[in-house]
């Protein structure tokens, strides 16, 4: 499951890029403003209101206990699961260290907005993705 700030332009334009390239449909999604997302970052101690930070969530039953992958760790772990041309861009990325990369993480998320907007509703291409999103 991956948890995103889901009225943010880039990261939802990134759930739709994850979408068409995840023909497995491996990946699940939810918004982290989200019913669904706020219980478990609750249930995780995690902050409710920090909407700055993805969360991959491997196991969202919860088999393994409560393990989640923050930001770029996340960000791997997400394209890791969606094989393909995907595991290469986790593999390049995976070669810088996580403080190297969560700083870039950082600065991205503090301009996205800015850069860009917000997220205006919009059809997804194919009516079966719905199926992948949790809210």
């Amino acid at each position: 499951m991956l948890l995103f700030d889901g009225g943010c332009g880039l990261c939802q334009r990134i759930v739709r890029i994850l979408l068409r390239i995840d023909r497995g449909g491996r990946l699940r999604y939810a918004p982290l403003q989200g019913p669904a997302a706020q219980g478990f970052l609750r249930a995780t101690g995690l902050p409710t209101e920090d909407f700055d930070s993805l969360v991959f969530v491997p196991d969202w039953h919860g088999r393994e206990g409560n393990v989640y992958l923050l930001r770029t760790d996340g960000v791997i772990a997400a394209l890791r699961t969606v094989a393909g041309v995907a595991r290469v861009c986790a593999g390049l990325l995976a070669v810088f260290p996580s403080k190297w990369r969560d700083a870039g993480y950082r600065l991205v998320a503090r301009w996205r907005y800015r850069i860009f907007g917000e997220w205006r509703a919009r059809p997804l291409a194919r009516a079966e993705w719905a199926a992948r999103f949790m809210e």
